[in-house]
């Protein structure tokens, strides 16, 4: 019996989970079942001894809490599937908690640094496409996947909204900047001439198929180095940069978790971290009282 394949076309057929977390999954799955075959324990005899051996294995190797906390969560839920579907005694992932590991604040840019970075003014057919991408980006505070998934439908210009699909497969309306609706638009209209008629997808590459992940960042990293910025920019930065600045100016955490499609509003409040950061540098530079002698 394949266990792997069987949970896979469970959770893509009846829960209805993205192929990214599909993907995710099943690497995760595949590492636990690589580690039976190993410890030469059949997969419904692993106690939680062998669970934990493995998460000390896995964090002498250097990865993470918060790596190892995905892959229990992983581990977790193949095995209420296993108990649930076919008769496993036992989930031996249950109150087994990942090593703790130092929080690291996500890196923004600052709001002109994030402005000179999207201030694209070259016209040829790919600055424009990348323009209207970078403009979305820090606009509408998107994730890659987001993004590289719109279709040229999913865009409400004329009210400046966008609807994207995120995390779990749940949807969200989202506000687009005046900036990012012009640049779009300058887009749509340059995409007609590659665009073939039955592709949906909103960004494309020359020969008219949706564009990569991998494409987007390659062409983000040129973009930083053309447009001066030193730091090393990556899209989640920029969904970094989108967060701080709104929260900085509305201090409304509400509605960046909204933004954002945060399921919980912990996920959202490092950003008041970041907020505390800038405050604290403000302070230090400017207060008569706060300078060190």
């Amino acid at each position: 019996m394949n266990y792997l394949e069987s949970y896979l076309n469970h959770i893509t057929f009846e829960r209805g989970l993205s192929k990214l977390t599909q993907s995710n999954y099943a690497r995760d799955i595949k590492l636990l079942l690589d580690a039976s075959n190993g410890s030469k324990s059949p997969l419904d005899a692993l106690k939680p001894a062998h669970i934990r051996q493995l998460i000390a294995k896995l964090h002498g190797r250097g990865l993470g809490g918060k790596s190892i906390a995905r892959m229990l969560s992983s581990w977790r839920g193949f095995f209420d599937y296993l108990v649930k579907q076919h008769g496993f005694s036992s989930n031996p992932c249950i109150g087994m908690r990942a090593p703790k590991s130092a929080k690291s604040l996500p890196q923004a840019l600052s709001a002109d640094q994030a402005v000179q970075l999207v201030d694209i003014r070259e016209d040829d057919l790919l600055s424009l496409r990348d323009h209207a991408i970078l403009e979305l980006f820090y606009s509408s505070g998107l994730r890659l996947a987001e993004l590289v998934g719109l279709d040229f439908n999913t865009l409400d210009l004329a009210n400046g909204t966008i609807s994207v699909t995120g995390k779990g497969n749940k949807t969200r309306i989202v506000p687009v900047g005046s900036h990012a609706i012009t640049a779009t638009q300058t887009w749509l209209s340059a995409r007609t001439t590659i665009a073939k008629p039955d592709q949906n997808a909103l960004f494309i590459t020359k020969q008219g198929n949706r564009i990569t992940p991998r494409a987007v960042q390659y062409r983000l990293k040129e973009w930083a180095i053309k447009q001066g910025i030193n730091s090393d920019v990556h899209p989640h930065m920029l969904r970094h940069s989108f967060a701080t600045h709104l929260l900085q100016s509305s201090g409304d955490l509400r509605a960046v978790q909204e933004m954002l499609g945060h399921a919980n509003i912990s996920t959202t409040q490092v950003y008041t971290h970041l907020d505390f950061q800038h405050l604290s540098k403000v302070y230090d530079q400017a207060h008569p009282r706060a300078k060190k002698s």
